[in-house]
């Protein structure tokens, strides 16, 4: 006799009735982690923190529902765009000096 099917709803996986038992579960061998990591355009990095910012980064990432790595991960997506948004402003403003130093030599010896 067949097993009743149970309906894919949000509340099934939710209330683990569609395989949150230790039978379905495995380890991912090292090349389906290498295929996410490439799909996802991940890499590995290794970093020292200090333990206080580390438990208080579990402590933000608990309260937010999700893992303190990738929060971090997330911390950093948003910070690299803004600096690298300060760099370009720093290199035009930079940039604009200069041209505006080798124009006023110009300037005054025309109004000679």
């Amino acid at each position: 006799m067949a097993a009743a099917k149970i309906p894919n709803t949000i509340e099934a996986w939710e209330e683990g009735r569609l395989g949150r038992d230790e039978k379905y579960v495995a380890v991912a061998d090292a090349s389906h982690e290498a295929a996410l990591d490439e799909a996802l355009g991940l890499q590995a990095i290794s970093i020292r923190l200090p333990r206080q910012l580390i438990e208080q980064y579990k402590l933000i990432a608990h309260f937010h529902g999700v893992g303190y790595q990738p929060l971090m991960r997330d911390v950093l997506a948003r910070f690299v765009p803004n600096a690298l948004k300060e760099i370009l402003e720093a290199e035009r403003e930079k940039a604009t000096r200069a041209n505006e130093k080798t124009l006023l030599p110009q300037r005054r010896k025309k109004a000679a």
